[in-house]
């Protein structure tokens, strides 16, 4: 009896859940439906019409099965009737009604059952796709540094999962409202009959709801604990096959790590899962069987009232159907609620990643400042530094120096010296957390944060390789611009892209990457000329490139620079690269180490002053002799 103690403790305590957290009470499984008003509301502004009309036919047919079954009653009392009397006496026609009408209801409830899955259907799509929008675009409102947070993407994919599976929790609310519906009218027919039946069949089916209940949640407990880890599965089940980490899996021999990792998680998650299946299957089979001897007994007993000629034989269908039919809705209303809570949780992940909320943001509270254009004196760091969300460790700090406007300025520093960071912190992706930066004299926050962002061109090393059109990845860099095809054509002339458009088969035209039919990859090089597109798409004021060149060759470097300087002209620009034939072509050029300021000037004044660029400059300059 391990089981029905371990089933009583949950129900009278609160048992650790597998994800180490309190497990949930009867009451907070109850409180979690407090999130199905805001579900419905969801639901309503889909489709305004589609829900009044999906509710409209459910109303009627939740009336349907007490109407048949009274048309039941009817037909088999006029039968027993029409028996009796002389067979010179039949007549078949009242019969024949109440068949006809019976059979017209049957075809009612069956096409209306029809026309609520069609509702059903729509509804649910329409619904996918606006909480897909809904969450694509409070993704968008969000900060880059939400997104370099683990939990954070532990919301993000709880959100996203719930953002189709909702649909299925849709339909299970409107079908629970619709059976409580149904059974109300049949618990009216019982009740006049003999109240009792409707306490017998509570005590039949109550422990069976009791029961999902507590293997709902401990499901869901189940699911929600292992977010890393299926966060894990996935990328592990990705990593593995794939055709963009093909030739290193196969280089470095890593398919049987990876496999052996996979297995060890979905193993493990297999193992937990088979125990809590087993259990479940065992307490419902129990269950079940309490509640068939529930509905039998009450079978019993209204058989024994029809012997006993106090009903008659329409009657004893009448109420054994009802009774029945009312076991079933409730088994299923019970049952349904247990799913429906175990999804009013998981609507909770959802609701709770719409609660996150930017800091970084437009103040409506204060005056917002116009972007000047053109900028007139520059970008001040003052005393700027910043630390990484739950990072101990500064990623820059006590910078303070003055971008000029139009001018052209090289970032050097070893790798994890902090130059990314402060582009971040330039094109205000990140705040600064002590500090602040100037634009024109005042705080980068009095400006608009997307207005800002929209003076602002930045191709990061890392680019992203949008699994697009060549021409709409050139029309990143100003994507409202994606229909002007001269705009295209002449940034990709600008950044050599045009040569790697010239031998596409569609031109322009052409899906790049390998994630779709007749897609064409492109070597390294390619790519960063076509990211290189995009800074000339973008004709903004402050221009950021983070290593531009690093895969292109000697001649495609040296032409791409040429065209630089065109594109600069009368541009402030931020360069970041590890080449010193590269940054010494700007105005000045700033050295971090260790995200802290060392010196600045121009490629002479440092080469003089022989400090930390000098010796960098040699070191580079040594491996060329």
């Amino acid at each position: 009896m391990s089981w029905f103690s371990d089933f009583l403790t949950t129900i009278s305590a609160k048992k650790p859940r597998p994800d180490g957290k309190p497990a949930l009470s009867v009451r907070e499984r109850v409180s979690a439906l407090r999130n199905l008003p805001a579900f419905l509301r969801l639901i309503w502004e889909t489709s305004p019409g589609l829900t009044l009309g999906n509710a409209s036919l459910r109303l009627v047919r939740a009336a349907l099965p007490l109407a048949m079954l009274y048309v039941g009653q009817l037909l088999l009392d006029a039968v027993v009737q029409l028996s009796r009397l002389p067979a010179a006496e039949r007549t078949l026609t009242p019969v024949l009604g109440l068949l006809a009408l019976e059979f017209g209801l049957a075809i009612l409830s069956d096409g209306l059952g029809r026309a609520v899955a069609l509702l059903d259907s729509l509804l649910g799509d329409l619904f996918a796709n606006r909480s897909s929008v809904r969450l694509m675009e409070h993704a968008a409102e969000l900060d880059l540094d939400q997104f370099e947070d683990s939990t954070f993407y532990d919301k993000l994919e709880r959100a996203r999962r719930q953002t189709l599976s909702r649909t299925v929790l849709m339909a299970q609310v409107l079908s629970q409202a619709q059976d409580v519906i149904t059974m109300l009218f049949l618990a009216v027919g019982l009740a006049a009959f003999n109240p009792w039946l409707l306490l017998l069949l509570l005590v039949a089916v109550i422990p069976a709801f009791l029961g999902e209940s507590h293997f709902n949640e401990r499901s869901y407990s189940l699911v929600h604990g292992w977010t890393p880890e299926r966060r894990e599965l996935d990328y592990l089940r990705q990593t593995g096959a794939s055709d963009e980490t093909a030739k290193e899996v196969k280089i470095f021999g890593l398919s049987g790590f990876l496999i052996d990792r996979f297995r060890l998680l979905s193993d493990e998650f297999y193992q937990k899962n088979k125990r809590l299946v087993i259990r479940r299957a065992g307490w419902g089979a129990f269950f079940a069987a309490v509640g068939a001897a529930g509905y039998y007994a009450a079978y019993v007993y209204i058989i024994t009232q029809a012997v006993g000629g106090r009903i008659s034989i329409g009657q004893l269908t009448f109420l054994a159907g009802s009774f029945a039919r009312m076991r079933g809705l409730l088994e299923g209303i019970l049952s349904r609620f247990s799913t429906v809570a175990e999804g009013a949780l998981y609507l909770q992940d959802f609701f709770d990643f719409f609660h996150l909320q930017p800091r970084i943001r437009r103040d409506d509270s204060r005056p917002v400042r116009p972007f000047p254009r053109p900028i007139q004196q520059g970008f001040t760091f003052d005393n700027v530094g910043f630390k990484y969300r739950n990072a101990e460790k500064w990623a820059v700090r006590n910078l303070s120096f003055t971008l000029q406007a139009g001018e052209k300025l090289a970032l050097v520093g070893e790798n994890g010296a902090g130059k990314t960071t402060l582009v971040k912190l330039l094109s205000r992706l990140y705040d600064p957390t002590e500090g602040r930066i100037l634009l024109d004299g005042h705080d980068l926050r009095d400006y608009d944060p997307a207005e800002l962002r929209q003076e602002i061109g930045v191709i990061f090393q890392d680019f992203v390789r949008f699994q697009l059109s060549a021409g709409q990845n050139l029309a990143v860099g100003r994507i409202e611009q994606k229909d002007d095809q001269p705009r295209i054509e002449q940034a990709a002339a600008q950044s050599l892209a045009d040569s790697v458009v010239r031998k596409l088969p569609e031109g322009y035209n052409q899906i790049i990457g390998r994630r779709f039919a007749k897609g064409v990859d492109l070597s390294g090089g390619e790519w960063q000329k076509i990211a290189l597109g995009r800074a000339y798409m973008r004709d903004a004021q402050l221009l950021i490139l983070d290593e531009p060149t690093a895969a292109l060759d000697a001649r495609a470097e040296y032409e791409v620079f040429q065209r630089f300087k065109d594109l600069t002209q009368g541009k402030t620009a931020v360069l970041i690269s590890h080449r010193f034939s590269t940054v010494r072509m700007a105005d000045r050029i700033l050295v971090i180490e260790n995200g802290q300021f060392v010196e600045i000037g121009s490629h002479e004044e440092l080469l003089a002053r022989g400090g930390r660029y000098a010796e960098l400059f040699q070191l580079q300059a040594a491996g060329y002799r």
